[in-house]
């Protein structure tokens, strides 16, 4: 099974939170008690976000996080990348040091790029105002074509 981190998630959810009220400042207590995450995760969360520049944040009585720009400009792919780096299925590409014990012998090593760009792209294709849409009414995923084999 292929997952996201729990950060991730939870950093979706809490960018959800924050595009459904553009225009208000939030406070890390409100989005916990509103999305039911424990309120120090959020605050790190809203902490990563606003360095990545998802969010702004403002301090003093006024202060709170809010969306940096518009929901319809915020992909989800962007969301995952603040929190878990850049969006890789396997530890190979990713530049850092890894124990796999078949690299030097692994056939589809090479292969594995293309993979990670079409599950990016694919992330990237979501935006944060698409998942204000409930799901029922909109369907995120393309519907498969005529003649593509699905596995």
């Amino acid at each position: 099974m292929i997952r996201l981190t729990n950060l991730a998630d939870y950093a979706v959810v809490v960018m959800t939170a924050a595009a459904r009220e553009p225009s208000a400042r939030l406070s890390a207590a409100r989005v916990a008690e509103a999305t039911a995450i424990p309120a120090p995760t959020v605050a790190k969360l809203m902490g990563t976000l606003a360095r990545a520049g998802l969010l702004t944040a403002s301090r003093g009585v006024a202060g709170g996080f809010a969306l940096a720009r518009d929901a319809a400009l915020i992909s989800v792919a962007a969301i995952v990348e603040a929190v878990d780096g850049p969006i890789a299925l396997t530890n190979c590409l990713s530049g850092e040091t890894h124990d796999c014990a078949i690299e030097g012998h692994c056939t589809v090593r090479g292969h594995w790029g293309p993979i990670n760009q079409a599950v990016r792209a694919a992330l990237a294709a979501v935006t944060l105002a698409d998942l204000l849409v409930p799901a029922t009414a909109r369907r995120l995923v393309p519907a498969v074509s005529a003649g593509e084999v699905v596995a």
